[in-house]
């Protein structure tokens, strides 16, 4: 049984990496692995504070020089901070992960420790399009996404007070909200490349808020949780 997290880079290096939450995510995964062997985790992880910090930097330089800033620059520049935290992750797993990160999602062929760990790939999306082409190699049918985002808003509640939170949205709808281009530190529940392959391929995201292990520990234990399902 393989479950696939979509772990957001917010949750793990907000600022530079947090260490209170990550101490206690890997007890609660160590704990959850223990309990059946059987159990299987893909951790895909994002670039977080760092990522977008750097990206402002390149964005504010060009301005400044009078070039014109380049989106798969700051993809890259992305991708490279999530290969930092997925590497994080490696060695705090290091005992349960014996394969490398996992940096292309198309060519991994097997899975062979209790953790995997994979970070970004390549410009045009982000690490939650890695996490649904894992989930389709490894035959997951739901990826977890969690963020510093506790459920999907009809609107974003920081610029519309009305906004309602969703406890479900279907793919059609979401996607209405989330467009489908991507632009590099992109701020969405979940990625719109990724939201269009994810439905295509019928699988189900939930979007919950990380930085609750209580609640990340039912939802991978199929029991009620605070969240939003996108089917």
């Amino acid at each position: 049984m393989v479950k696939v997290l979509s772990l957001g880079g917010s949750i793990v290096a907000p600022d530079s990496p947090d260490a209170d939450f990550l101490i206690r995510f890997s007890r609660m995964i160590r704990e959850w692995l223990a309990e059946d062997a059987s159990r299987k985790l893909i951790l895909v992880v994002g670039g977080g504070g760092p990522a977008r910090t750097y990206q402002k930097a390149y964005r504010t330089i060009t301005e400044q020089t009078g070039t014109a800033p380049n989106n798969e620059q700051a993809d890259w520049i992305g991708i490279t901070a999530t290969r930092l935290n997925a590497q994080l992750l490696k060695a705090i797993f290091a005992d349960m992960c014996n394969q490398d990160v996992v940096y292309d999602p198309t060519q991994v062929s097997e899975f062979s420790g209790r953790i995997m760990i994979a970070a970004g790939w390549k410009p045009g999306f982000s690490t939650d399009n890695d996490a649904v082409l894992l989930a389709e190699r490894f035959a997951a049918d739901t990826v977890v996404n969690l963020s510093n985002i506790e459920k999907v808003y009809t609107d974003d509640p920081r610029k519309n007070p009305d906004a309602k939170p969703l406890d479900e949205i279907s793919w059609d709808d979401f996607r209405k909200m989330v467009g489908d281009e991507w632009t590099p530190g992109k701020n969405t529940p979940f990625d719109p490349i990724a939201s269009r392959r994810a439905q295509v391929a019928e699988l189900t995201v939930i979007c919950a808020g990380g930085t609750d292990i209580d609640n990340t520990r039912a939802v991978l234990d199929g029991k009620p949780f605070k969240g939003t399902k996108i089917s």
